[in-house]
């Protein structure tokens, strides 16, 4: 059995607590998450409203009498990821997260594989919802709104049911 010397358990020991010392003394970085029920309330995603709207409920529940029943979120844009996006601004990591809201069914759950219908409003832009993040897999096409402005509302497929992950200009 070798042995060690006193001046090496001492070196040592000064060693582990400088490293420790240096580690609790260490910044952390910063994280900063927010609920946002619209992509355009994201600072960096340069847009002016959502126009294709995804419902907490079928269209059934969702829209009754002429009233939204069913909690909804908006997306304006290309989204390859309906739980959120992120972005470091310096040394903090600033995360929005997408979110049923508006009141009604399904308010403040997240949205990303809890839409059961799609409602797109758009007056030049069609789109298409996807099974995977990243537009991948199984996906269903939502046409422009018509010439007098009406946004039907539309169940997503069984496929898609609960099962949304991004959508995307189609």
């Amino acid at each position: 059995m070798k042995l060690i010397s006193l001046r090496a358990k001492t070196a040592a020991g000064a060693f582990a607590v400088t490293a420790t010392a240096l580690l609790a003394t260490a910044t952390p970085a910063q994280a900063a998450t927010y609920n946002v029920m619209d992509n355009c309330d994201v600072p960096w995603i340069n847009c002016t409203e959502g126009d294709l709207w995804l419902f907490y409920n079928s269209k059934e529940i969702a829209v009754q009498g002429g009233y939204y029943k069913s909690a909804f979120t908006m997306y304006y844009s290309n989204v390859s990821d309906h739980w959120g996006t992120s972005q470091y601004q310096g040394s903090t990591l600033t995360t929005y997260r997408y979110v049923f809201g508006n009141g009604g069914n399904g308010n403040g759950q997240y949205m990303k594989n809890n839409a059961a219908s799609v409602q797109n409003c758009a007056r030049d832009d069609n789109y298409r919802v996807y099974y995977n993040s990243g537009y991948g897999g199984t996906s269903q096409y939502f046409a422009k709104n018509g010439p007098y402005g009406d946004c039907n509302i539309t169940n997503l497929i069984s496929a898609l049911k609960n099962n949304n992950a991004s959508s995307h200009f189609a």
